[in-house]
Protein backbone atom coordinates (compact mmCIF):
# COMPACT_ATOMS: atom_id res chain seq x y z
CA UNK A 1 0.00 0.00 0.00
CA UNK A 2 2.76 3.01 0.61
CA UNK A 3 4.89 1.49 -1.81
CA UNK A 4 1.96 1.98 -4.54
CA UNK A 5 0.60 5.63 -2.66
CA UNK A 6 4.35 6.94 -2.69
CA UNK A 7 4.94 6.25 -6.44
CA UNK A 8 1.67 7.56 -7.46
CA UNK A 9 2.15 10.70 -5.23
CA UNK A 10 4.93 11.86 -7.40
CA UNK A 11 2.32 13.08 -10.15
CA UNK A 12 -0.37 13.83 -8.07
CA UNK A 13 -1.89 17.65 -7.05
CA UNK A 14 -3.04 18.26 -3.60
CA UNK A 15 -6.33 17.65 -5.37
CA UNK A 16 -5.68 13.89 -6.17
CA UNK A 17 -4.53 12.68 -2.36
CA UNK A 18 -8.06 11.97 -0.84
CA UNK A 19 -9.09 9.52 -3.55
CA UNK A 20 -5.68 8.10 -4.27
CA UNK A 21 -5.38 7.52 -0.19
CA UNK A 22 -9.20 6.17 -0.19
CA UNK A 23 -8.40 3.59 -3.31
CA UNK A 24 -4.81 2.32 -2.12
CA UNK A 25 -6.06 2.19 1.54
CA UNK A 26 -9.26 0.13 0.76
CA UNK A 27 -7.41 -2.35 -1.38
CA UNK A 28 -5.43 -3.28 2.12
CA UNK A 29 -8.35 -3.48 4.70
CA UNK A 30 -8.48 0.17 5.63
CA UNK A 31 -12.14 1.38 4.77
CA UNK A 32 -13.86 4.76 3.71
CA UNK A 33 -10.36 6.83 4.60
CA UNK A 34 -11.08 10.64 5.14
CA UNK A 35 -8.21 13.53 5.30
CA UNK A 36 -9.26 16.21 8.09
CA UNK A 37 -6.49 19.31 7.97
CA UNK A 38 -6.49 21.55 11.06
CA UNK A 39 -6.93 25.89 10.28
CA UNK A 40 -4.30 27.85 11.17
CA UNK A 41 -5.53 28.50 14.19
CA UNK A 42 -5.84 24.64 14.64
CA UNK A 43 -10.20 25.05 16.12
CA UNK A 44 -11.22 23.07 13.39
CA UNK A 45 -10.57 20.08 11.91
CA UNK A 46 -11.38 20.42 7.53
CA UNK A 47 -11.96 17.61 5.39
CA UNK A 48 -9.57 16.90 2.43
CA UNK A 49 -12.41 16.77 -0.13
CA UNK A 50 -10.02 16.82 -3.70
CA UNK A 51 -13.22 18.45 -5.16
CA UNK A 52 -11.60 22.24 -4.47
CA UNK A 53 -11.27 25.01 -1.24
CA UNK A 54 -15.29 25.32 -0.97
CA UNK A 55 -16.30 21.93 -0.94
CA UNK A 56 -16.43 21.82 2.20
CA UNK A 57 -19.40 23.78 2.36
CA UNK A 58 -21.45 21.41 0.49
CA UNK A 59 -23.90 19.85 2.79
CA UNK A 60 -23.82 16.79 0.73
CA UNK A 61 -19.95 16.44 2.32
CA UNK A 62 -19.86 14.17 5.26
CA UNK A 63 -19.03 16.18 8.31
CA UNK A 64 -16.81 19.01 6.57
CA UNK A 65 -15.76 20.25 9.50
CA UNK A 66 -15.18 18.99 13.21
CA UNK A 67 -14.01 21.29 16.49
CA UNK A 68 -10.50 20.40 17.57
CA UNK A 69 -12.34 20.43 21.02
CA UNK A 70 -15.14 18.00 21.92
CA UNK A 71 -14.78 15.76 19.55
CA UNK A 72 -12.79 12.02 19.17
CA UNK A 73 -11.06 13.52 16.00
CA UNK A 74 -10.05 16.69 17.79
CA UNK A 75 -8.59 13.94 20.49
CA UNK A 76 -6.65 12.66 18.58
CA UNK A 77 -5.17 15.67 17.15
CA UNK A 78 -4.64 17.06 20.98
CA UNK A 79 -2.57 14.19 22.22
CA UNK A 80 -1.08 12.58 19.16
CA UNK A 81 -2.76 9.38 20.15
CA UNK A 82 -4.71 7.17 17.40
CA UNK A 83 -8.88 6.68 19.13
CA UNK A 84 -11.51 4.46 18.56
CA UNK A 85 -14.45 6.72 17.58
CA UNK A 86 -17.94 5.85 16.27
CA UNK A 87 -19.34 1.63 16.39
CA UNK A 88 -20.40 0.52 13.74
CA UNK A 89 -22.13 -3.63 12.77
CA UNK A 90 -19.87 -6.57 12.40
CA UNK A 91 -17.08 -5.45 15.44
CA UNK A 92 -16.11 -2.86 13.18
CA UNK A 93 -15.53 0.89 13.86
CA UNK A 94 -13.94 4.48 13.16
CA UNK A 95 -10.73 5.04 13.55
CA UNK A 96 -8.88 8.32 13.86
CA UNK A 97 -5.29 8.88 13.43
CA UNK A 98 -3.08 11.71 14.34
CA UNK A 99 -1.52 12.73 10.92
CA UNK A 100 1.63 14.02 11.70
CA UNK A 101 5.42 15.54 10.22
CA UNK A 102 7.51 14.84 13.36
CA UNK A 103 5.65 17.13 15.62
CA UNK A 104 3.99 19.42 13.50
CA UNK A 105 0.55 18.62 13.56
CA UNK A 106 -1.80 18.50 10.57
CA UNK A 107 -4.66 16.71 11.34
CA UNK A 108 -6.31 13.49 11.49
CA UNK A 109 -7.15 10.26 8.69
CA UNK A 110 -10.11 8.28 9.83
CA UNK A 111 -10.35 4.82 8.36
CA UNK A 112 -13.16 2.08 8.92
CA UNK A 113 -11.31 -0.98 10.80
CA UNK A 114 -11.79 -4.05 12.83
CA UNK A 115 -11.81 -3.07 16.38
CA UNK A 116 -9.82 -6.55 16.88
CA UNK A 117 -7.57 -6.26 14.06
CA UNK A 118 -3.80 -4.41 15.99
CA UNK A 119 -2.20 -5.46 12.52
CA UNK A 120 -4.52 -2.79 10.74
CA UNK A 121 -4.48 0.02 12.97
CA UNK A 122 -0.67 -0.11 12.70
CA UNK A 123 -0.94 0.16 8.73
CA UNK A 124 -3.36 2.76 9.46
CA UNK A 125 -0.99 4.49 11.48
CA UNK A 126 1.90 4.21 8.94
CA UNK A 127 -0.41 5.56 6.33
CA UNK A 128 -1.06 8.59 8.15
CA UNK A 129 2.70 9.36 8.30
CA UNK A 130 2.58 8.86 4.44
CA UNK A 131 0.05 10.96 4.02
CA UNK A 132 1.59 13.98 6.47
CA UNK A 133 4.89 13.29 4.09
CA UNK A 134 2.49 14.53 0.60
CA UNK A 135 0.67 16.97 2.46
CA UNK A 136 3.99 18.92 3.78
CA UNK A 137 5.34 18.35 0.16
CA UNK A 138 2.31 19.90 -1.86
CA UNK A 139 0.98 21.91 0.36
CA UNK A 140 3.58 25.14 -0.26
CA UNK A 141 2.34 25.28 -3.79
CA UNK A 142 -1.43 24.14 -3.30
CA UNK A 143 -3.92 27.50 -3.18
CA UNK A 144 -6.35 24.92 -2.46
CA UNK A 145 -4.52 23.74 0.37
CA UNK A 146 -4.02 27.57 1.60
CA UNK A 147 -7.61 28.22 1.17
CA UNK A 148 -9.36 25.34 3.21
CA UNK A 149 -7.24 25.85 6.32
CA UNK A 150 -8.28 29.51 6.50
CA UNK A 151 -11.25 30.94 8.41
CA UNK A 152 -11.42 34.28 6.97
CA UNK A 153 -9.18 36.34 4.62
CA UNK A 154 -5.50 37.20 5.42
CA UNK A 155 -3.67 40.69 5.40
CA UNK A 156 -0.65 41.04 2.98
CA UNK A 157 1.94 40.92 6.17
CA UNK A 158 0.35 38.04 7.98
CA UNK A 159 0.72 36.43 4.15
CA UNK A 160 4.73 37.16 3.85
CA UNK A 161 5.18 36.02 7.42
CA UNK A 162 3.52 32.76 7.43
CA UNK A 163 5.37 31.97 3.94
CA UNK A 164 8.58 32.64 5.55
CA UNK A 165 7.97 31.16 8.86
CA UNK A 166 9.59 27.53 9.57
CA UNK A 167 6.72 24.74 10.71
CA UNK A 168 5.40 26.06 14.16
CA UNK A 169 6.80 22.53 16.02
CA UNK A 170 10.31 20.68 15.63
CA UNK A 171 11.51 17.40 17.82
CA UNK A 172 14.30 15.32 18.34
CA UNK A 173 15.54 12.98 20.46
CA UNK A 174 17.23 16.31 22.55
CA UNK A 175 15.19 19.45 22.00
CA UNK A 176 11.28 20.19 21.09
CA UNK A 177 10.91 23.61 19.81
CA UNK A 178 7.35 25.12 19.27
CA UNK A 179 6.04 28.47 18.64
CA UNK A 180 2.68 30.24 17.96
CA UNK A 181 1.72 33.40 17.07
CA UNK A 182 -1.17 35.65 16.76
CA UNK A 183 -3.56 37.60 15.37
CA UNK A 184 -3.27 34.51 12.83
CA UNK A 185 -4.58 36.19 10.10
CA UNK A 186 -3.46 39.97 10.74
CA UNK A 187 0.38 39.91 11.57
CA UNK A 188 2.31 42.95 11.57
CA UNK A 189 5.86 42.85 12.56
CA UNK A 190 5.88 39.68 14.76
CA UNK A 191 8.16 36.56 13.43
CA UNK A 192 10.97 33.90 14.72
CA UNK A 193 13.28 32.03 13.40
CA UNK A 194 15.27 28.20 14.79
CA UNK A 195 17.35 26.07 12.23
CA UNK A 196 19.58 23.21 13.66
CA UNK A 197 23.64 23.21 12.58
CA UNK A 198 24.96 19.72 13.58
CA UNK A 199 24.90 20.09 17.32
CA UNK A 200 23.95 23.04 17.61
CA UNK A 201 20.22 25.10 17.76
CA UNK A 202 19.70 28.53 16.61
CA UNK A 203 16.60 30.36 17.77
CA UNK A 204 15.27 34.42 17.11
CA UNK A 205 12.69 36.23 17.88
CA UNK A 206 12.27 39.40 16.63
CA UNK A 207 9.19 42.42 17.21
CA UNK A 208 8.97 45.06 14.67
CA UNK A 209 8.06 48.78 15.34
CA UNK A 210 4.22 49.13 13.77
CA UNK A 211 2.08 47.18 13.00
CA UNK A 212 1.23 47.31 8.94
CA UNK A 213 2.96 45.97 5.86
CA UNK A 214 5.97 47.90 6.41
CA UNK A 215 6.52 46.08 9.74
CA UNK A 216 5.99 42.71 8.06
CA UNK A 217 8.69 43.76 5.57
CA UNK A 218 11.23 44.86 8.29
CA UNK A 219 10.71 41.78 10.18
CA UNK A 220 10.98 39.55 6.71
CA UNK A 221 14.58 41.57 5.65
CA UNK A 222 15.73 40.64 9.78
CA UNK A 223 15.34 37.27 9.09
CA UNK A 224 16.48 36.91 6.17
CA UNK A 225 19.34 38.74 6.97
CA UNK A 226 20.17 36.62 10.32
CA UNK A 227 20.12 33.42 8.47
CA UNK A 228 22.22 34.62 5.57
CA UNK A 229 24.62 35.52 8.52
CA UNK A 230 24.22 32.82 10.61
CA UNK A 231 24.72 30.23 7.40
CA UNK A 232 27.90 32.07 6.90
CA UNK A 233 29.18 31.00 10.22
CA UNK A 234 28.50 34.43 12.18
CA UNK A 235 28.56 34.31 15.71
CA UNK A 236 25.20 36.37 17.68
CA UNK A 237 27.25 39.28 17.63
CA UNK A 238 28.57 39.30 14.40
CA UNK A 239 24.67 37.92 13.00
CA UNK A 240 22.96 41.35 14.96
CA UNK A 241 25.48 43.16 13.41
CA UNK A 242 24.59 41.88 10.18
CA UNK A 243 20.63 42.60 10.77
CA UNK A 244 21.40 45.97 11.93
CA UNK A 245 23.52 46.83 8.35
CA UNK A 246 20.56 45.06 5.99
CA UNK A 247 17.64 47.32 7.95
CA UNK A 248 19.72 50.44 7.68
CA UNK A 249 20.66 50.03 4.08
CA UNK A 250 17.32 49.06 3.15
CA UNK A 251 15.22 51.56 4.88
CA UNK A 252 17.34 54.48 6.75
CA UNK A 253 14.56 56.41 8.05
CA UNK A 254 14.37 54.34 11.24
CA UNK A 255 12.63 50.86 10.81
CA UNK A 256 13.58 48.98 13.83
CA UNK A 257 13.15 45.54 15.57
CA UNK A 258 13.72 44.33 18.90
CA UNK A 259 15.21 40.81 19.15
CA UNK A 260 16.75 37.89 21.04
CA UNK A 261 18.95 35.64 19.18
CA UNK A 262 20.39 32.23 20.82
CA UNK A 263 22.50 29.16 20.54
CA UNK A 264 22.16 25.78 22.32
CA UNK A 265 24.69 23.29 22.26
CA UNK A 266 22.90 20.13 22.88
CA UNK A 267 25.54 18.06 24.09
CA UNK A 268 25.77 20.50 26.78
CA UNK A 269 22.52 22.06 27.16
CA UNK A 270 24.55 26.03 27.47
CA UNK A 271 22.75 28.05 26.20
CA UNK A 272 23.95 31.62 24.60
CA UNK A 273 22.27 34.83 23.91
CA UNK A 274 21.99 38.34 23.08
CA UNK A 275 19.30 40.80 22.84
CA UNK A 276 18.54 44.16 21.40
CA UNK A 277 15.54 45.81 23.21
CA UNK A 278 13.33 42.15 23.70
CA UNK A 279 11.46 40.95 27.06
CA UNK A 280 14.13 38.19 28.60
CA UNK A 281 13.53 34.94 28.21
CA UNK A 282 12.31 32.85 31.39
CA UNK A 283 13.57 29.48 32.60
CA UNK A 284 11.32 26.62 33.84
CA UNK A 285 12.54 23.92 35.61
CA UNK A 286 10.57 21.39 37.60
CA UNK A 287 7.20 22.54 37.21
CA UNK A 288 9.08 25.90 39.08
CA UNK A 289 9.84 30.02 37.23
CA UNK A 290 13.63 29.72 37.95
CA UNK A 291 14.94 33.10 36.42
CA UNK A 292 14.22 35.23 33.91
CA UNK A 293 17.97 35.53 31.40
CA UNK A 294 18.39 39.02 32.11
CA UNK A 295 21.52 40.35 30.00
CA UNK A 296 23.02 43.75 29.23
CA UNK A 297 21.02 44.81 25.99
CA UNK A 298 22.10 46.17 22.46
CA UNK A 299 20.24 48.82 21.33
CA UNK A 300 17.27 47.36 19.06
CA UNK A 301 18.42 46.45 15.59
CA UNK A 302 18.13 49.43 12.89
CA UNK A 303 18.23 52.27 14.98
CA UNK A 304 21.48 52.60 14.36
CA UNK A 305 22.93 53.45 17.57
CA UNK A 306 25.63 51.61 17.39
CA UNK A 307 24.86 50.05 20.94
CA UNK A 308 26.20 46.11 20.89
CA UNK A 309 24.91 43.41 22.86
CA UNK A 310 26.61 41.23 25.29
CA UNK A 311 26.70 37.40 25.16
CA UNK A 312 25.50 36.15 28.30
CA UNK A 313 25.35 32.25 28.92
CA UNK A 314 23.17 29.88 30.98
CA UNK A 315 23.70 26.56 32.08
CA UNK A 316 20.57 24.05 31.36
CA UNK A 317 19.18 21.00 33.17
CA UNK A 318 17.40 18.25 31.22
CA UNK A 319 13.91 19.00 30.78
CA UNK A 320 14.55 22.70 30.94
CA UNK A 321 11.67 25.32 29.16
CA UNK A 322 12.96 28.22 27.94
CA UNK A 323 10.16 31.05 26.80
CA UNK A 324 11.21 33.80 24.39
CA UNK A 325 8.09 35.71 23.98
CA UNK A 326 7.21 38.92 22.56
CA UNK A 327 5.59 41.85 24.80
CA UNK A 328 1.84 40.94 23.49
CA UNK A 329 1.49 38.22 24.78
CA UNK A 330 1.83 39.50 27.98
CA UNK A 331 0.49 42.92 27.74
CA UNK A 332 -2.78 41.83 26.15
CA UNK A 333 -5.71 43.46 27.81
CA UNK A 334 -8.74 42.34 28.39
CA UNK A 335 -12.18 44.69 28.22
CA UNK A 336 -11.67 45.55 31.82
CA UNK A 337 -8.06 46.70 30.85
CA UNK A 338 -6.58 44.23 32.63
CA UNK A 339 -3.53 42.31 31.56
CA UNK A 340 -2.91 38.88 30.69
CA UNK A 341 0.62 39.68 32.59
CA UNK A 342 3.88 37.67 32.46
CA UNK A 343 2.82 35.86 35.87
CA UNK A 344 -0.13 34.21 34.63
CA UNK A 345 1.77 33.51 31.13
CA UNK A 346 4.11 30.99 33.06
CA UNK A 347 2.03 30.35 35.10
CA UNK A 348 -0.42 28.59 32.33
CA UNK A 349 3.11 27.05 30.91
CA UNK A 350 3.81 25.39 34.05
CA UNK A 351 0.35 24.27 34.65
CA UNK A 352 -0.07 22.76 31.16
CA UNK A 353 3.51 21.02 31.72
CA UNK A 354 2.35 19.52 35.01
CA UNK A 355 -1.05 17.82 32.81
CA UNK A 356 1.31 16.23 31.11
CA UNK A 357 0.37 18.25 27.68
CA UNK A 358 2.72 18.15 24.74
CA UNK A 359 5.01 21.82 24.26
CA UNK A 360 2.41 22.36 20.30
CA UNK A 361 -0.65 21.20 22.48
CA UNK A 362 0.17 23.67 25.44
CA UNK A 363 0.88 26.58 23.09
CA UNK A 364 -2.74 25.95 21.39
CA UNK A 365 -4.43 26.19 24.57
CA UNK A 366 -2.26 29.50 25.63
CA UNK A 367 -3.19 31.27 22.09
CA UNK A 368 -6.61 30.62 22.59
CA UNK A 369 -6.81 31.21 26.44
CA UNK A 370 -4.81 34.93 25.90
CA UNK A 371 -7.37 35.39 22.75
CA UNK A 372 -10.45 35.02 24.96
CA UNK A 373 -8.78 36.84 27.96
CA UNK A 374 -8.52 39.99 24.92
CA UNK A 375 -12.48 38.65 23.60
CA UNK A 376 -11.08 37.57 20.48
CA UNK A 377 -9.36 40.44 19.42
CA UNK A 378 -5.38 41.45 19.71
CA UNK A 379 -4.25 45.39 20.22
CA UNK A 380 -0.47 43.97 19.30
CA UNK A 381 0.62 40.79 17.88
CA UNK A 382 1.93 38.27 20.35
CA UNK A 383 4.89 35.91 19.48
CA UNK A 384 5.93 32.48 21.71
CA UNK A 385 8.70 30.52 21.07
CA UNK A 386 9.57 27.42 23.40
CA UNK A 387 12.76 25.53 23.50
CA UNK A 388 12.24 22.34 25.33
CA UNK A 389 16.10 20.31 26.09
CA UNK A 390 15.61 17.19 27.33
CA UNK A 391 19.44 16.54 27.62
CA UNK A 392 22.72 15.48 25.41
CA UNK A 393 20.83 11.74 24.79
CA UNK A 394 17.17 12.74 25.65
CA UNK A 395 18.19 12.14 29.14
CA UNK A 396 14.97 13.41 30.36
CA UNK A 397 12.85 10.63 28.66
CA UNK A 398 15.83 8.01 28.48
CA UNK A 399 15.72 4.58 30.99
CA UNK A 400 17.50 4.86 34.43
CA UNK A 401 20.52 2.69 32.83
CA UNK A 402 20.76 5.25 30.15
CA UNK A 403 20.94 8.09 32.36
CA UNK A 404 23.29 6.20 35.16
CA UNK A 405 25.86 5.96 32.18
Amino acid sequence: MLRELLAASHLMSMEQLPGAVARHAADHGLHDALIYVVDLQQTVLRLLTGKGPDAGQDPAVESPELRVDGTVAGRAFQTMEPAFGQALDGGRCQFWVPILDGTERIGVLRVTVRRDDDRVREEAEVLAGLVALIIVSKGPYSDSYSRLVRTRDMTVSAEMQWRLLPPTSFANDQVVIGAALEPAYMLGGDTFDYALAGDTVHLTIFDAMGHDTAAGLTSNLAVAACRNARIQGAGLVETAQAVEAALLEQDPGGRFVTGVLAELDLPSGRLSWVSHGHPPPVVVRGSRWVTTLECPPGTPLGTGLGVQARVCNEQLEPGDRILFYSDGIVEARDPNKQEFGLQRFVDFIIRREADGLSVPETLRRLVHSILEHHAGRLADDATVLLLEWNGPLGMKNAPETLKDD
